[in-house]
């Protein structure tokens, strides 16, 4: 009997070893996994974060080569056109062939930004209290150009729409409403929730939304209809004597986009917009078969001859540029978009690019 016992008693302490077994080695299997996946998400964390800085270093060298090309561009031309090769996708390309990277592709884009329309010329500044008389034909032909039946109505006009961005920026004037749509301070701090005109230049293009008459869809633009923000910029500023300074309002005409050289045309002339660009486009065997180094090579087309664009509204050069790099590596992407200006040492007479603002994605 006590060997029985002592039978039932060893096959007791059995398998309660083998209990403390079991659970010994699922804890150890389950640390074992957590530790797997823990060192598993530290190496692709790792690796993502060494990613990520390949992409940055990446873009940024994307935007310096993009600037030592305009800057090469400027040294060796006094005017800028679609046809140089800063505006060319595949020269583009040669030239981050030279860049190596181990990993990854990088795309750099770069546009000239005073293709556009500028804001801030509406008024003429330094005093910033009169009309900029060339804009405001110029504005309204714009948005006409661009904008429906429906949009071109009560608030959203273009004489309402040019009347309040003008009270919007012009200095000091919060007492003297521009004709019989414009808008002052106090029609802003009736609203909910209320804010003041800024009396001023606009440092920022989406501001333009905070305006009377301006709408979401007027200023993004509508499927295949463009928008204020595809045409218009805040830059193009130029210094004076002094602290003095203005926007001249000129605009490329050599990299225009169509509404803005169907405005430049003028209403009467809308339907030679198409014409004008399609001239501007021809290549022959990737080289210009035209001048553009002078403001008045649009009269060359035929149909053209009688046709005078303001001179006050265009030019053939720029020396402000929107470049947009971007870099990706394994479906995962970094982009930088840098506005930059060109300008030039008065001493030594070398031309350099400045930053004017860097935003990264």
């Amino acid at each position: 009997k006590d060997m029985l016992n002592k039978l039932e008693i060893f096959k007791s302490n059995r398998g309660i070893a083998l209990l403390i077994t079991i659970s010994v080695t699922t804890i150890l299997v389950a640390a074992a996994l957590e530790y797997n996946r823990r060192a598993r998400f530290a190496v692709i964390s790792t690796a993502a974060t060494r990613d990520q800085f390949t992409m940055g270093n990446m873009a940024v060298a994307g935007v310096y080569a993009a600037m030592a090309l305009l800057v090469k561009d400027r040294s060796e031309s006094d005017f800028d056109s679609l046809q140089e090769d800063w505006a060319n996708p595949e020269k583009l390309d040669e030239i981050l062939q030279e860049i190596s990277f181990e990993k990854g592709k990088l795309a750099v884009s770069i546009a000239d930004e005073l293709s556009k329309i500028q804001v801030n010329a509406l008024v003429s500044y330094p005093e910033g209290r009169e009309f900029n008389s060339s804009q405001v034909l110029l504005w309204d032909r714009y948005l006409r150009y661009i904008g429906s039946d429906e949009q071109l109505q009560e608030d959203s006009d273009p004489v309402a729409i040019v009347n309040s961005v003008k009270d919007w920026l012009d200095r000091g004037d919060d007492d003297a409403t521009t004709g019989l749509s414009g808008a002052e301070s106090n029609y802003y701090e009736d609203l909910d929730p209320p804010y003041a005109s800024r009396n001023g230049p606009i440092p920022n293009l989406s501001e333009l939304l905070l305006i009377k008459g301006i709408t979401p869809e007027l200023y993004y633009g509508q499927e295949e209809t463009p928008g204020l923000s595809d045409h218009m910029t805040v830059h193009g500023m130029t210094l004076g004597a002094g602290t003095a300074f203005k926007w001249p309002g000129r605009i490329n005409i050599n990299t225009a986009d169509l509404p803005v050289l169907a405005a430049l045309l003028g209403i009467e002339n809308q339907e030679l917009a198409q014409t004008l660009y399609d001239f501007r486009q021809e290549i022959v065997e990737g080289e210009d078969v035209h001048d553009f180094s002078s403001t008045k090579w649009y009269k060359n087309i035929p149909g053209f001859g009688d046709i005078t664009i303001d001179p006050k509204l265009i030019t053939a050069s720029s020396d402000v540029f929107r470049i947009e790099s971007e870099a990706v590596i394994s479906n995962i992407k970094t982009s930088v978009t840098a506005l930059i200006r060109r300008v030039q040492n008065p001493e030594s007479g070398k031309w350099t690019c400045k930053v004017l603002s860097w935003q990264t994605d």
